[in-house]
């Protein structure tokens, strides 16, 4: 399969392993133009200088770290602002529900809605889920900042002096790493600092986080989890995929 470069928020594992397979896989197309339309959509709604658009500097951050051509990345930003000829994308938001009740966000940018809406509706059916109404579980999740950083390259307690003095909310030990929470309005102070101090950031975005997640502990109902999850974020319109499962470490590696 292929892994989009995206953090599934609330279970850091399958985010891990999400991020370096994502790095490391020669398909990168689909990663690429996900990236592309988000850069072109900021840069129409906020102007083309990431110093003054919030938005446009995490997606060109995002190609950064996807090592998207700069080439690319500069197209994307000028059919935004109009210097080159473009498509007008449409962002939607679908939400729904998959096997055990997992709560599931998508979010869409397009230029066909109904296509959209009745590839999401028809992938939600095909794996054991169902698309809700707008806001079905829009509330079991919170906007956060999520910045991932290794153990190797940090002290819990060096990175908890920096990372709480510039606005960051907590901190947690997630085996190999340390995930650092923020609101959104602090994350890039948070991600500035932590750059400043040469920290390295093995990856970092403005997400959803689920207030309660749903423990999987049955082999086939998690790969049907994931099958959802995987043909979610496969589908050429859709941008991110959010989630509120959790699989333990040991069947995840059996199912990866």
């Amino acid at each position: 399969y292929f892994k989009e470069e995206i953090i599934l928020a609330g279970h850091s594992k399958w985010a891990n392993i999400q991020h370096r397979k994502g790095r490391q896989d020669a398909a990168r197309g689909r990663m690429f133009t996900k990236i592309g339309k988000e850069l072109t959509v900021a840069a129409k709604m906020g102007g083309g200088d990431i110093n003054f658009n919030p938005r446009l500097r995490m997606a060109y951050d995002k190609a950064k770290n996807a090592n998207m051509p700069k080439d690319n990345i500069e197209r994307a930003i000028k059919k935004g602002t109009g210097e080159l000829d473009g498509v007008d994308y449409v962002e939607i938001r679908y939400e729904g529900y998959g096997p055990e009740g997992v709560a599931v966000i998508v979010d869409v940018l397009t230029d066909n809605k109904n296509r959209s809406a009745a590839s999401v509706r028809s992938i939600f059916s095909k794996n054991g889920g169902n698309l809700g109404e707008t806001g079905a579980v829009g509330w079991m999740f919170n906007r956060k900042g999520v910045i991932n950083v290794m153990k190797t390259v940090i002290d819990e307690e060096k990175l908890m002096e920096i990372a709480l003095d510039n606005g960051a909310e907590d901190i947690k030990d997630e085996g190999e790493n340390f995930v650092v929470h923020t609101e959104p309005t602090e994350y890039e102070n948070v991600k500035k600092a932590l750059e400043d101090a040469k920290i390295e950031i093995d990856f970092s975005e403005v997400t959803f986080v689920p207030e309660n997640t749903v423990q999987i502990t049955n082999e086939d109902t998690a790969k049907q989890v994931l099958k959802l999850y995987e043909k979610l974020e496969e589908d050429d319109d859709v941008q991110n995929v959010y989630a509120n499962f959790e699989i333990d470490d040991d069947l995840m590696e059996k199912l990866i």
